[in-house]
């Protein structure tokens, strides 16, 4: 059994390690529990340029002695913006955590939010905005999340749109900080060769007397949006496809179905639309399905890349492929590999610290508690064939599908009726 261990300050900070006695590396994270849906419509991509302006400086050091100090421990330093979370998050040898932890509670607790640094790096978000816009591949996922979560922060991008950011100013950062960056609203994770007292002991001396922040503010379930969009960009060599239904929230029951059944539909190169997509009619390079999830609700979607005279074809295909799932049955075989795909991706996963350390923080933001390998695989085998049937015939409904297309359409339209699956 794995060695995870977890305690709760007082003021609600959450404190979760996993002791690897085989490695020399620990992997420490600090996890707040907000992201892009947490935002303001005036204040969409705030918390990824929060993510952003915590390197620029802090009350102890400045950028180059931020970098300075990770790289004198041979440390990785990284951070990241979900839609439900932010992290920071750095990787050492085990004989360097007081020092990593250090220079991680500074970027959390202390940052300066210059003036002169906002403008600098409004700039620097603004080209990245721009280079998702040149990404197509990108940008039709954008285009169909936000026209899929309508009227929802769930479906506004993680970066914020160039508008929003250029709005961006001291207060409004300072205000965001404050009522996010508490100690309620954080997780921090550890796993490696460490000691769970001396994570314990780090962490108290940075937060214990940290007072409790503003309540989190609550938001509304989203709701879908079954739209179909074309969006003509004539530059563009290829269409872009991408067609979605609502899928399960993180920790629903039949959670393991849905993955069993995204796997053997498009999850990897033996999945259906990759061989018959791409390997038996040779019609695209890139196609794939992915399972996207939230506290609340989730999203299933298929992505294509495609010559424009063949959208049509490999839409049909797509919806093809959505039948199959609801009116046959997986063979034994199938469903065998789609099981040890998943186990085994599973567990090479999470042989990195990095990787577990991850997993600890989201298991305890989305369930509360430890989910072991063991359980996992006793739920994935758990799964029957009628299991994914049922799955499939609850989630693919023709009403619910939405599709985007990107690309130079030059006409090309495709109708309610054509998704009928």
């Amino acid at each position: 059994m794995p060695e995870v261990r977890k305690e709760i300050f007082p003021n609600g900070l959450t404190v979760i390690t996993e002791s690897m006695r085989t490695v020399r590396s620990v992997a420490i994270g600090i996890w707040i529990r907000t992201g892009s849906r947490h935002e303001r419509e005036s204040e969409n991509g705030i918390t990824h340029f929060l993510e952003h302006m915590v390197f620029k400086g802090t009350e102890h050091r400045t950028a180059e002695e931020i970098a300075r100090s990770a790289d004198a421990i041979g440390g990785h330093l990284d951070a990241f913006t979900a839609k439900e979370c932010t992290n920071f998050s750095i990787k050492v040898l085990d004989e360097h955590v007081p020092r990593a932890f250090d220079v991680l509670t500074d970027l959390v607790k202390n940052p300066l939010l210059r003036p002169e640094d906002i403008t600098r790096e409004s700039r620097v978000v603004q080209e990245e905005i721009k280079m998702v816009e040149d990404t197509p591949d990108d940008l039709v996922h954008e285009i169909f999340t936000q026209s899929y979560w309508l009227g929802h922060a769930l479906g506004r991008p993680i970066l914020g749109t160039r508008r929003t950011v250029r709005s961006f100013d001291r207060a409004g950062l300072f205000g965001y900080f404050r009522r996010h960056y508490a100690p309620q609203n954080m997780i921090v994770s550890a796993a490696g060769n460490l000691e769970h007292a001396q994570i314990v002991d780090l962490v108290g001396r940075e937060f214990a007397d940290t007072p409790l922040g503003p309540p989190a503010a609550t938001d509304a379930e989203p709701i879908a949006h079954p739209v179909i969009r074309h969006r003509h960009k004539k530059n563009l060599e290829q269409a872009h496809i991408c067609l979605g239904t609502p899928a399960y929230p993180h920790a629903h029951e039949k959670r393991y179905a849905s993955y069993i059944m995204n796997i053997v539909l498009g999850g990897g190169m033996s999945s259906r639309l990759f061989q018959n997509i791409r390997e038996r009619r040779g019609l695209a390079y890139a196609v794939f399905s992915g399972l996207s999830s939230f506290r609340d609700t989730g999203c299933l979607s298929v992505y294509a890349g495609t010559a424009k005279e063949n959208a049509r074809q490999v839409v049909h295909l797509i919806v093809e492929e959505l039948h199959r799932m609801k009116t046959e049955p997986f063979p034994a075989e199938e469903l065998q590999r789609a099981k040890d795909y998943l186990k085994g991706s599973t567990l090479l996963a999470l042989e990195a610290t990095t990787s577990r350390m991850a997993n600890l923080a989201r298991q305890e933001m989305y369930f509360g508690r430890y989910v072991g390998l063991d359980e996992i695989a006793k739920r994935v085998d758990a799964v029957t064939a009628e299991d994914v049937l049922g799955v499939a015939n609850e989630l693919l409904d023709p009403a619910r599908i939405a599709l985007t297309i990107l690309g130079p359409l030059n006409g090309v339209r495709i109708s309610r009726s054509e998704l009928a699956c």
